[in-house]
């Protein structure tokens, strides 16, 4: 019992103690008592290891972080990178001048410099063939209208001729064509009577030729019938204009004489 009260009485109670983080000391606790100063020491270098793991796995979470950031930089970089191959060998299928093989390219597959500019002067190309194309629809389009017009005018006066068919031939009498006609015919006569004369057939002829090209010119003999058969001299050489002339001639002489 002694050696225990002794072991009490002789042992120093402890300068401070730690309680939640924070150091206690005794009130008649001297700061050189050297129990102090090991209990000071031991709390100065002592290390927290809740820090050290904190601390641990922020670094790791850092690191972690800029690794994920990197990887989804490459996967982006390359994405954009396989859209831009993509895009050209679109192009190169798309625009048909890229198809065509370049004898001074050779084999050699087209740089993507050469396959813009094959596309930029096809797309200047289409443009000029769509104003090209505007332009003749919109003449197409002009001509539809005006085809439309004339339709419209020409269903009115079919309609207005068979609103009144006869319309048209009351206009003119047959007896007033006549009296016109006759009276052509009878200047004609006239004309002929006066200026032929049939003493012989070279006296004849002169003066129908005469007669003839004072009335009818060149342009205006059209209109006489040739005769239904024609001599021996204008079968024989069909190029004569004499001969062709000598037919007509007594076509003209003989009925205006029968007249």
């Amino acid at each position: 019992m002694r050696l225990a009260s002794s072991s009490r009485q002789g042992a120093r109670p402890r300068a401070g103690f730690r309680f939640g983080g924070s150091e206690m000391t005794e009130p008649g606790a001297s700061p050189d008592d050297p129990w102090v100063k090991v209990e000071y020491a031991y709390s100065d270098n002592s290390l927290d290891p809740d820090d050290e793991d904190s601390d641990y796995h922020q670094e790791s979470y850092k690191e972690s972080y800029k690794d994920r950031r990197r990887r989804a930089h490459t996967q982006a970089e390359q994405k954009r990178r396989d859209a831009i191959k993509r895009g050209y060998d679109d192009l190169q299928t798309i625009v048909p001048t890229c198809q065509q093989q370049d004898f001074s390219i050779g084999s050699q597959k087209l740089s993507k410099a050469i396959v813009l500019q094959k596309t930029i002067d096809y797309i200047q190309f289409l443009h000029k063939e769509k104003k090209k194309q505007e332009e003749e629809v919109s003449m197409l389009r002009k001509d539809v209208t005006a085809l439309k017009i004339m339709k419209v005018n020409y269903e009115q006066i079919v309609k207005a001729h068979q609103d009144n068919p006869h319309e048209g031939e009351d206009q003119v009498s047959d007896q007033v064509k006549f009296n016109v006609f006759q009276g052509i015919m009878d200047s004609l006569f006239q004309s002929f009577n006066a200026s032929i004369s049939v003493a012989s057939f070279q006296e004849l002829s002169a003066c129908v030729f005469s007669w003839i090209e004072e009335h009818y010119p060149p342009g205006d003999r059209d209109w006489c019938p040739a005769p239904a058969e024609e001599p021996a001299v204008l079968t024989g050489a069909p190029n004569s204009q004499k001969s062709q002339r000598e037919a007509r001639v007594s076509c003209l002489a003989t009925e205006p004489l029968a007249f």
